[in-house]
């Protein structure tokens, strides 16, 4: 199957995912971290504590669909980089995604609710994705597959809370008060997350 369709169905893959048990909530934080710096960790640690999580999943991915790849370290030397950037014992880094015959974000997260069906799941992203989330592919499926955390960043609160997908689903969005039973909530369910700034970027750090 090509890896530029989306995957309908995933069969029997192996893959290999972080160790995981039941009844655990695990956060998953994917992107490309290309490469990967604090404000990856900063927001790891924020929702480990916020959202009372287990443990939280750096998902590397091979590339972006709807991004040029162009400047793509290979995917061994990010992963490498991340695992010595998150420097925590509560963080794992994975690039399972490679195995799969997809590289949409909907796609994964299926196979992950569909093997791991006694584990609660939340996606981390930040406001910056929300903002432009309604150009990704299956981006309602995503709403309806799993929890979602959205971190503030820097000028995105705005574009974020007023983006096509906020208003969408702005009956599902919970309160801050309840942000610790998000990942026992059934989807669509999310909440946007105000966290102290910082202007890290992956796209700042490789242009220098």
């Amino acid at each position: 199957m090509s890896r530029t369709q989306p995957a309908t169905n995933f069969g029997s893959i192996t893959v290999r995912p972080p160790q995981i048990a039941s009844g655990q909530r695990i956060g998953i934080l994917g992107g490309s971290f290309n490469p990967p710096h604090d404000g990856h960790r900063n927001l790891s640690l924020m929702a480990l504590k916020t959202l009372e999580l287990d443990r939280v999943w750096w998902l590397v991915t091979p590339g972006n669909p709807i991004k040029s790849n162009a400047g793509l370290a290979a995917l061994n030397d990010r992963v490498k980089a991340a695992v010595a950037v998150s420097a925590h014992p509560r963080i794992d880094v994975t690039a399972f995604e490679a195995a799969l015959p997809t590289n949409y974000t909907a796609d994964t997260l299926r196979f992950l609710k569909r093997r791991f069906s006694a584990v609660d799941f939340v996606w981390l992203m930040g406001a910056d994705n929300l903002a432009s989330f309604h150009k990704w592919q299956k981006w309602r499926t995503i709403f309806h597959t799993m929890p979602i955390a959205v971190f503030d960043r820097p000028g995105y609160m705005m574009k974020a809370l007023s983006s096509p997908a906020a208003q969408t689903f702005s009956q599902s969005r919970i309160t801050k008060m309840n942000a610790i039973r998000l990942a026992h909530q059934t989807p669509p369910a999310w909440q946007f997350i105000t966290i102290p700034l910082s202007h890290l970027s992956s796209t700042d750090l490789r242009n220098g």
